[in-house]
């Protein structure tokens, strides 16, 4: 019983905690792209908005499932790892986006929420946001 405890105890820390990295994630591309996000994705069905959200959790996800898979047992180790290595996948990401956005012409972030149809441009940010979280994945493991 002790153990189903502990273990759920776990679940709901590791929950919380992927869960605030997710929503950074998401405040990371608020401010990296015009307009609100949230209104643009569910009001105006912003196909690249979204295309760059999902691509963006989804990384979040993958990096924060690694961390936790490669945990120590101690649990206040794992969670520290896990934060450090979800953070650090979403500062290379941002990294990532203005380094993208520098070999662009124009304001990528307005290219990318820009129009009705998702510009090949969001393609390459989900492509690379991917890869990082791969990268990181890789890292941790």
């Amino acid at each position: 019983m002790n153990d189903i405890l502990h273990d759920g105890g776990a679940t709901l820390a590791y929950g919380a905690l992927g869960l605030a990295l997710m929503v950074l994630g998401y405040l990371v591309v608020e401010v990296t792209t015009p307009g609100r996000l949230g209104h643009q994705i569910w009001t105006e069905g912003n196909r690249g908005a979204a295309l760059l959200l999902a691509v963006k959790l989804l990384g979040v996800g993958a990096i924060v499932t690694t961390a936790i898979i490669t945990s120590a047992d101690d649990l206040s180790d794992g969670l520290l790892g896990t934060a450090v290595y979800g953070v650090l996948g979403i500062i290379i990401m941002i990294i990532a986006f203005y380094a993208i956005d520098v070999l662009t012409p124009g304001k990528l972030g307005a290219i990318l929420v820009g129009g009705d149809n998702v510009h090949p441009a969001g393609w390459v940010v989900a492509a690379a946001d991917l890869a990082v979280a791969a990268i990181v994945c890789g890292a941790v493991s």
